[in-house]
């Protein structure tokens, strides 16, 4: 028998049976959970514990990344949208009505993120209306890790439904 053939058995290629797909969602979601509207968490709650110097380092690399992100959308929002929206549709087209299961991957993963880049936009409104300091900053960047963190558990939480079916199927079949 031949070497690759051995290895292809062995290790399943398909998205969902391959251990990389899950690697990569648990990255995606962890990074997504940690990095709150580009800054890392810890920088908040040491903001939070120490004030001084570290709450305003908080409060300017907040406010440099609300308002990078909000320029995004101001100045690309209505091509990022359009572009999002066509991928996403394909995705979903080519995953679930052609049963590509790549594309069913990279939908389930895509989709949530798309909510969490929202969320974001969201939240930098939220700040640069009047959130963006002390207690009302450090309130609204934690309701946005909390619920991208409920995003990311029920992104997993469906992946991993939709996984196994698609892996009880394949077996089922063969």
């Amino acid at each position: 028998m031949d070497w690759y053939s051995t290895v292809f058995e062995v290790i399943d290629m398909r998205s969902f049976s391959n251990l990389w797909f899950w690697i990569v969602l648990a990255v995606v979601w962890s990074s997504a959970s940690h990095w709150v509207l580009g800054v890392p968490f810890d920088m908040v709650a040491r903001a939070r514990r120490q004030g001084g110097q570290a709450e305003k380092d908080l409060e300017d690399l907040v406010r440099i990344n609300t308002n990078r992100l909000i320029f995004i959308a101001e100045e690309a929002g209505l091509w990022i949208t359009a572009i999002g929206s066509a991928m996403l549709t394909a995705l979903m087209v080519l995953g679930f009505v052609y049963e590509i299961e790549m594309a069913q991957a990279l939908f389930l993963l895509s989709f949530p993120m798309t909510l969490v880049g929202l969320l974001s936009l969201f939240s930098s409104r939220r700040i640069q209306g009047g959130e963006g300091a002390g207690e009302a900053l450090w309130r609204r960047l934690r309701i946005h890790r909390t619920i991208v963190q409920f995003i990311g558990m029920l992104s997993i939480f469906c992946t991993a439904l939709w996984g196994m079916f698609q892996n009880m199927s394949a077996h089922i079949l063969h």
